[in-house]
């Protein structure tokens, strides 16, 4: 699938939920783990589990199947690995807690670092 496809059904089934403040960041240049994370966060963490389980199902009715999931049994922050878009969901005191948004926009570039040595 295509990973602009892939984004838009991510955020479609996490809007369709009402996930909240879903961020996208590219990070391509960052890592070539993936292209793309998207944030969301859900108000409880039934309310998290179900945002993530809307993105697992949804990308396999588009013949995707999640390379990883993490964080399901605890439903504090699920993270959902589709390849080129690993999607996030996490409760809002995980997202402040972990700041995945200033993180990654903090980050040196893959060619940042190989300018200095490979040290970040």
């Amino acid at each position: 699938m295509h990973i602009e496809s892939l984004k838009t059904l991510a955020v479609d089934a996490l809007e369709e939920l009402k996930g909240q403040d879903i961020a996208e960041l590219d990070v391509s240049a960052l890592t070539s783990v993936t292209d793309t994370m998207l944030v969301a966060s859900g108000t409880s963490t039934r309310h998290v589990a179900a945002l993530a389980d809307n993105v697992m199902d949804r990308a396999k009715e588009a013949g995707v199947r999640p390379l990883g999931v993490e964080g399901h049994a605890g439903a504090d922050w699920v993270l959902i690995d589709l390849g080129d878009v690993v999607v996030h969901v996490m409760m809002p005191d995980a997202r402040r807690l972990y700041d995945l948004e200033r993180l990654w926009a903090d980050l040196p570039s893959d060619v940042e670092q190989e300018a200095r040595g490979g040290q970040a």
